[in-house]
């Protein structure tokens, strides 16, 4: 396939492919890294659940107040600057966490945490669609794999910091430097497109009823996946009684079976079909957690895990592609408002979990997050053998 007038390749695709990818690593990789040190940070900052679910909740607020900032800035700047700039800033964020030491600053730095996250992740995506303009066949996908991969990397690091008890500050920090001289080194490589003609749309497009389900569906398993970002570390302690070693490792094990999950979902899907593969995924997550609140000891809380983290990894790419192939809405209106609502369970949800914990316990918690596995098997119930 020919590349757009608009772009201007100094580089071979393959060379602009491995750079992009580069930075969904460096995406992940980060975000991982600050959840697996989110147990730290709550024990040294004295925080009770609520207080944490409180401050996390700064994370969407700064990502959802910057979404229109982003949007025009893509239309303004190429999406290779934004995603330079977004990088630095995400990553500055990230080394100042591990340095805050009142409940405000803590707060503050969430804020532009989120904001700096959207403005990265925006970028690398919009980046990712101009890189597969230049290939014939498919390879988008393999972009989120590889954030799977990073976020594996960074939990598994996370492991080895907490076990070898490196300070948190400079865990973050050394992290934070890392990616930002990875991401100046890449950078070159990346594809130096012209800004695509602003539209003028709402910033948040919404589904139609033809879509509600879908949109369901990933609202209840990207709501889930972000639980266990924020919270699975916190439950082993808390909940299990386990170590921070033991939280740590347990996390590792989530990220190992999502990134398994991601990468074997292609071929799965040629065998079972997404319909059947949206329903085990549901029941893999009820399951998950049940297992993780029935029994709360090590061994079979982190089994549990394993079984979520199946149950999420291939759900959301699976439901934008139903969902692109949508008759009511063109595929890219489509898959942005099924994203919206799916984004809304990534970042809301998540910091409910505090306030429930703190009026019960984290079992209830997380026995209300098993209910929505049980909202993915009814809505998948729902799908069409046509769809």
């Amino acid at each position: 396939m020919e590349a757009s007038p608009e772009i201007t390749l100094t580089k071979t695709p393959r060379q602009i492919r491995i750079a992009n990818a580069i930075f969904f690593f460096v995406s992940g990789f980060g975000y991982t890294t600050w959840a697996s040190r989110i147990p730290s940070i709550q024990q040294s900052l004295h925080l009770n659940d609520a207080q944490l679910g409180a401050a996390l909740f700064a994370l969407p607020i700064g990502l959802m107040c910057t979404m229109p900032i982003t949007g025009r800035l893509l239309s303004t700047f190429s999406s290779s600057r934004i995603m330079l700039v977004g990088a630095v800033a995400f990553n500055l964020m990230l080394g100042l966490l591990g340095y805050t030491s009142q409940y405000w600053q803590f707060i503050t730095i969430l804020f532009f945490f989120g904001s700096s996250r959207n403005l990265l992740n925006l970028s690398i995506n919009t980046q990712s669609v101009g890189v597969q303009a230049l290939y014939n066949k498919s390879i988008i996908t393999t972009f989120h794999g590889i954030w799977s991969l990073a976020g594996f990397a960074g939990a598994g690091v996370g492991y080895l910091m907490v076990y070898f008890n490196v300070p948190t500050t400079w865990h973050l920090l050394t992290v934070s430097l890392s990616l930002c001289l990875i991401a100046f080194l890449s950078w070159p490589n990346t594809l130096h497109e012209k800004p695509a003609p602003r539209e003028r749309k709402p910033v948040f497009s919404l589904p139609d009823k033809a879509l509600l389900k879908f949109a369901f569906i990933c609202f209840a398993s990207m709501a889930c996946e972000n639980v266990m970002y924020d919270w699975s570390g916190i439950y082993i302690q808390k909940a299990v009684h386990a170590s921070k070693v033991t939280a740590t490792a347990a996390f590792v094990v989530f990220m190992i079976t999502v990134t398994i999950g991601r990468f074997s979902g292609d071929k799965l899907v040629g065998q079972w079909g997404i319909k059947r593969i949206l329903q085990n995924s549901g029941v893999l997550i009820v399951s998950g957690f049940a297992l993780a609140i029935a029994f709360p000891y090590p061994i079979p809380a982190i089994t549990g895990y394993a079984l979520i983290g199946f149950g999420v990894s291939c759900m959301v790419p699976l439901v934008f592609s139903v969902a692109g192939r949508s008759k009511s809405m063109s595929g890219g209106p489509a898959i942005a408002a099924v994203s919206t609502v799916g984004y809304l369970g990534f970042l809301l949800v998540p910091p409910l979990v505090g306030f429930v914990a703190q009026a019960a316990n984290l079992r209830w918690s997380f026995g209300v997050i098993s209910l929505l596995g049980l909202v993915i098997v009814w809505m998948t119930s729902k799908i069409g053998e046509d769809e």
